[in-house]
């Protein structure tokens, strides 16, 4: 067992990288990842490369944000349970500090012309950012005709406004059905009622703060790979059912987990902002967050099973169908609220086009729309 000394060393090593990394790190979790691959096995050595493919493995088999989820992972195998929670909050503290400002600046400020001229040049980027992540998920994850007509099937589904916990819970049953042998398929497909009759928390509970805490402990617990997910959730629920958010907070909500570095789903410490100021950001921030720890702790002493589950493999094939279908949903009603003229169709296809033929990163191309937005309003003031 290590002495207390090596620990803490351990502990001080963990949180100097991992708030690094929430501090640089962009791109999405692909990016976040490849960084971690770099910093953990080649630079340090920390664990071999074919344990960290082991890990990514994991977090693709699981609900929860990939690149958080390796953040975990990766703390509990250099310093065990204590590591476990110092790495994931050190990549997760930053962005929520700089997202809280962004979110207090936004309601500061919002309101003036210049800054509405700036988010009106974002907006429309946003679109594109979502379109070309589904374009790139999906060359990964639509390989075949199976795939292909269960997320034309979602996606049609969605469009109904059907409850997202259901599709994704279906997604994952259609792919049981169509990727295991018959003989594995009464028992995985036990459970699959569950989620059809999830009740709206709008009204029912006492407090919105635990509305907020409940509402992201859900999301949270349900997110499969891509953080972008978390807005077909909060398209349906936050801003149509429960009316909490516009859709233009929404596609503002993005914007701001975008460009921040770190986890994407710093959007939530946003939206939990406009809801209830700082307690409904803390709160959004611990409830969307929280799964991913739990969910390392009951996984990582079992992976390799996990990985070489053929049962949980196709449930995940499944899923991902279902997830990427959700979000191009949601991109479409963005869209919507964002394309508003020709210009703003110009910047949605512009940035479009950089991201699809350039590895840019998405910063840039926001930091570019904002710059666009800009001008626009000076130009013709």
């Amino acid at each position: 067992m290590d002495s207390p000394q090596p620990r803490l060393h351990r502990l001080l090593e963990l949180a100097g990288l991992f708030v690094k990394l929430g501090l640089t790190s962009f791109g999405g979790p692909v990016g976040h990842i490849a960084l971690m691959e770099n910093e953990a096995v080649h630079k340090r050595r920390w664990l071999s490369r074919e344990y960290f493919l082991d890990l990514l493995a994991a977090t693709n088999l699981v609900p929860g944000p990939n690149a958080t989820e390796m953040a975990i992972h990766i703390g509990y195998v250099r310093a065990g349970w204590p590591g476990l929670v110092v790495s994931g909050a050190a990549f997760i503290l930053p962005a929520f500090f700089i997202t809280l400002a962004l979110a207090w600046a936004y309601v500061e400020y919002g309101a003036l012309p210049q800054v509405g001229a700036i988010l009106y040049g974002i907006k429309p980027v946003v679109v594109g950012i979502v379109a070309v992540a589904v374009y790139r998920l999906g060359k990964a994850a639509l390989t075949e005709l199976k795939a292909g007509l269960l997320f034309v099937a979602v996606l049609i589904l969605s469009f109904f406004r059907l409850n997202e916990v259901a599709l994704l819970l279906a997604s994952g049953v259609a792919g049981v059905l169509l990727y295991t042998p018959p003989s594995l398929r009464p028992w995985m497909t036990a459970g699959m009622g569950l989620g059809f009759s999830l009740p709206s928390l709008s009204g029912v509970l006492p407090s919105r703060l635990l509305q907020i805490g409940l509402y992201f402990l859900k999301v949270g617990s349900l997110l499969f790979g891509s953080g972008l997910l978390l807005f077909a959730f909060v398209q349906h629920d936050v801003v149509e059912s429960y009316g909490w958010l516009t859709p233009q907070q929404l596609v503002d909500a993005i914007a701001a987990g975008q460009v921040t570095p770190g986890p994407v789903l710093s959007s939530a410490t946003f939206i939990g902002y406009l809801l209830e100021g700082t307690p409904g950001a803390v709160v959004a921030t611990i409830a969307v967050f929280l799964p991913s720890f739990l969910i390392v702790s009951l996984t990582g002493p079992w992976i390799p099973r996990l990985r070489d589950s053929k049962g949980a493999y196709a449930f995940l094939r499944g899923v991902t169908a279902g997830a990427l279908a959700l979000i191009l949903g949601t991109g479409l009603l963005l869209a919507r609220a964002a394309v508003v003229d020709i210009w703003t169709a110009l910047l949605a296809i512009a940035s479009l086009g950089i991201l699809w033929r350039t590895e840019l990163d998405v910063v840039w191309v926001i930091a570019g729309g904002a710059i666009i937005g800009w001008l626009r309003y000076w130009l013709g003031s």
